[in-house]
């Protein structure tokens, strides 16, 4: 690592600790010509991610389209920001953790669905609506009974 002070390509490393949730790691150096201490941090590289469209375009995946996303469907609701974040971590790491280079947009959809199905009522039913496109109150009433049979079903298989 070269020193930031006089520029000499040899230093050592005095202490190393994770930081951020353990996504980096922080090293503090010493300069063996100067003597003078500096910190670095190094990041784990991420492979990119490319999310195939509906009509077959690649594009690059966007985090921040997926929280805003989760942003607008939680809106008015008393979901803390903090939640939201590590939601939108929790999705990223499980369409990461195949390592697969390449995931469909459909296939984010049902994930994100999956998720906010679990997480709040209301956000699902509105993220459902935009991404399923309802059209009129009967896809609203369809996705509500679903919703309130699945979780009639999930406290009857917690009962017993």
């Amino acid at each position: 690592m070269r020193c930031p002070f006089c520029k000499t390509a040899d230093s050592r490393v005095i202490d190393s600790r994770a930081a951020d949730d353990g996504n980096t790691i922080r090293r503090r150096r010493e300069c063996t010509s100067c003597g003078k201490r500096f910190t670095t941090y190094e990041v784990i590289e991420k492979i990119p991610l490319m999310v195939i469209k509906n009509d077959g375009r690649r594009v690059l995946f966007d985090r921040n389209k997926l929280l805003n996303g989760l942003i607008r469907s939680c809106d008015k609701r008393t979901v803390s920001m903090e939640k939201i974040i590590n939601l939108t971590d929790e999705i990223e790491k499980e369409l990461r953790n195949p390592m697969d280079r390449e995931v469909s947009a459909v296939a984010i959809g049902q994930l994100v669905m999956e998720k906010l199905k679990a997480f709040d009522d209301v956000a699902y039913i509105r993220f459902a609506s935009v991404y399923r496109k309802f059209t009129d109150i009967s896809n609203f009433k369809e996705e509500l009974e679903e919703l309130i049979e699945s979780k009639k079903n999930d406290s009857t298989k917690s009962k017993n």
